[in-house]
Formats: structure tokens, sequence, C-alpha cells
């Protein structure tokens, strides 16, 4: 068994079911952090002198990671909004841990993305670039040196997830966090950190991308061709926990978006502390009158009780019922408020690997629609930080399933102010 399907349903511990309601909400409002504050931004130690010209790439550290310029393939630049224009159709594909353990998954959807031109958020967890013989260098909050609940990659995984992660931001993915040790239950739990503790595994776990050449030794291999420090604008917590404490410190940070929130509705974001709160959201179940988070591991355990090796005479019905719930939630944003789809995942082979196959499914389904965006989350907020205000106050005003009053020509008419106002949840 690998280290990441060492998870066991218990620990992965991901809400199920029908997601909570949320609060009504006035609107939106309009970003303002643009990766790290001017005050980090002066503390670097690799930012050139004004007027300096260097040749790229440019190793930062111990040259694990280097600044390479401009991102590749990258969609071309956000317009705003005109009044009475309909909202495109924005969907995310994210991905939890972004680890290669040999099934060969990690390759499989980057390659289905550029089948699709589509672009995704990677969510790395730091551990993944920490060589076990190494893990004493990992001080946990609240557990022990060296404690993880999703285990360690062996060097040879390793070395495969380094190569992945080098060849998605290349074809122009995003590179977020899953933080590290994944802990989910008992007194150590992430949902009883402070913000304080965020800080410490939010360091260690750029620390451990930042200098994986040091703790592997391996200087020959490639360097990650981004500077972390500006890639790392979001994340995602383990098992969804922990986010009230988080929000303070990322705002700190810098980070514009946090995908930490379970349950959320299909309704357009609002901000939290000053970050875009981008959840996973329920979406319809076939079969069923409840909806379901819009991750694999919360239809699996809806499906087969928390058993990631349930029989497989029931697979081919879970394959199409997990495929049919995200289609479902794609149509009826699409159909009705245009509401963003975000979708959460794991490179698992539960239950015979039906879910990558739905997530293959849906994605190959809705690349083909009009109208539709397949970005990763950064290129959605770097969307929603440039739309007039009372145009995004107008969208989050609609509820979940609501197509606009009088078609969307009438109901984006021309808005009398556009006063930057932030609006909190209830």
């Amino acid at each position: 068994m690998t280290n990441l399907s060492r998870r066991s349903a218990a620990g992965l511990g991901l809400s199920v079911g029908l997601g909570a309601a949320a609060a009504t909400l006035a609107g939106c409002a309009r970003g303002e952090n643009h990766g790290r504050s001017p005050a980090e931004a002066a503390r670097r130690p690799d930012r050139p002198a004004a007027g300096a010209r260097q040749a790229l790439p440019r190793l930062i550290g111990d040259g694990s990671t280097a600044y390479t310029g401009r991102q590749p393939r990258q969609p071309a630049a956000p317009t705003r909004l005109e009044a009475g224009q309909q909202p495109p159709q924005f969907v995310i594909f994210s991905w939890d841990g972004a680890g290669e353990v040999g099934t060969g998954l990690f390759p499989r959807f980057l390659e289905l993305a550029r089948r699709h031109d589509a672009r995704m958020t990677f969510f790395l967890s730091g551990l993944y670039l920490l060589p076990e013989e190494r893990k004493r260098l990992y001080h946990p909050p609240n557990n022990p040196v060296g404690a993880s609940e999703i285990g360690y990659l062996t060097n040879a995984h390793l070395k495969e997830t380094l190569t992945y992660v080098h060849q998605a931001w290349s074809d122009g993915h995003e590179i977020g966090t899953h933080f590290n040790g994944h802990f989910c239950s008992g007194s150590g739990s992430v949902a009883h950190w402070t913000p304080a503790q965020w800080r410490s595994e939010i360091e260690q776990a750029r620390t451990f991308v930042r200098t994986w050449r040091t703790t592997t030794g391996w200087h020959d291999h490639p360097s990650l061709p981004f500077d972390y420090d500006r890639e790392l604008i979001g994340g995602r917590t383990p098992c969804l926990l922990g986010q009230a404490s988080l929000l303070p410190v990322a705002r700190e940070l810098g980070w514009r978006y946090d995908a930490s929130s379970p349950g959320g509705l299909q309704r357009w974001p609002v901000k939290k502390h000053g970050v875009w709160d981008l959840p996973l959201q329920s979406i319809p179940f076939p079969g069923h009158s409840f909806e379901v988070l819009s991750m694999d591991y919360n239809i699996l355990a809806n499906q087969s009780r928390n058993s990631t090796r349930a029989p497989s005479y029931h697979y081919p019905a879970w394959r199409a019922q997990a495929t049919q719930s995200y289609l479902a939630g794609f149509q009826r944003a699409y159909d009705t408020n245009r509401a963003p789809l975000f979708i959460g995942n794991h490179f698992e082979d539960w239950n015979g690997g039906i879910y990558m196959d739905a997530v293959e499914e849906a994605l190959t389904h809705i690349a083909g629609t009009k109208d539709v965006h397949l970005v990763s989350f950064r290129q959605f907020v770097d969307w929603l930080d440039i739309q007039d205000p009372a145009l995004l106050a107008k969208l989050c005003a609609l509820e979940v399933g609501q197509a606009p009053p009088g078609g969307w020509a009438t109901y984006l008419r021309p808005a009398r102010s556009t006063k930057n106002t932030e609006v909190e949840p209830a």
C-alpha cells in the first residue's frame, strides 16, 4: 500500500452529505491583495537592485527553486465583465497533496489538461518533498516531532513528485499548499491550532519546498521553476478544518484566497477577513434527496461508508453516479446563476480508481461546453479582482439554481454605484 493510500477513511475526516446552509450575503468584495506585502517583498534577499539585469533562471537559496520569469501557458489576461454581459462559467479542478506514488495519476491528469487546454490547482503537501530520513526537521504543532498522518514518500516517489510539480507549473497550473502532516483528529488536530501555529506550519511547508536539494542531497536534479514565495497565494487545510484561525495569518501573508470551507453552496464567492473564500460545494447526488460535497472522498463516503476497497460489483454504478453528480452540479450553475464550480480530488485509486475515471469523464464533458473556463484558483481570483464590485454584488445576490430575473442583459444592467465594499458573512 502506498504512502498516500495509507490514509484511512477516519484519518481523512472530510465532511459528507448535505452542505451547511450558507449565510445570506448581500454582495462580493473587490480583491486588494496581490502576492506578498510590500514589506515582505522588500525583505527578500534575492530581490535584484533597481536597474539590475540578471540572467534567467535565477537560482534561489540552495537552488531547490528558481525564478524563471513569467509562468508559461497562461490564458489571456482577464477582462472586466460588461454591464448586461453573461458571465463565463468557471470550473476549477484541484488536487489535495499532489504527490506521485508510481500510480501514474499525476501525469495522467497533466496530459488530460493539455488535451483540453485546462488549468488546475495542485495543493502540494510540504512533507512530500522531505525525505523520511530527515523527518525530524518537521515540528508539527501539538504533535510529536516528525509525526504525520499521511506518512512520507519514498525517495523514488519524491523524485517523481518533483518531476511532475515542475511539469505542472510549466504547463500553466498553480502550485498551492496542503500544508504538511494532515492532522485531522485528537488534540493535535488542525481544528485546534492557533494562528501562531498555522504560521509555523506554513513556514515549514514553504521551507521544505525551498530546501529539498539540501534535505535530499540531490544537487543534480532540476530546480523547481518558480519562486515559491511568489507562487503561494492560497491553500486547502487538511480535512477542511481550522479555517477560522488560518485566515488572519493568510491575510498577513498576502494570500488572496483560501479553499478550506466545507459545505459551501453553489453561489458566487465572498471574502472572509480580506481573503476570497472558495469552498467545496454541495452538489446534487443522483438517487438521493440530499446533496454531497464536491470532492471524490465525500462521494466515496456516501457510497461505500468510508471503505476504499468495497466489493467491485458496485464500481460501475458508483462510477456513473460520481460522474453524474459532478455534471449535475455543473449544469445547475451553467443554466442558472453561473456560479463557479469547485471540485476537489486526491491522486488515489479508491474503489478501483472509479473516482479518477469520474473526474476525467466530467472534465472531458465540461471542456466541450461553450463559455466554460477551466482555470486554476489563482486565475479565477485574477478575474474576480478586476471586476466591478457592484456587478459582483449582483452576482452574489443570486441563490443556488436561480437564473437572473429578466435575463443577464436586464439583471446586469449598469449600476449606479461602484463603491468598493467588502461584505463579510453574517
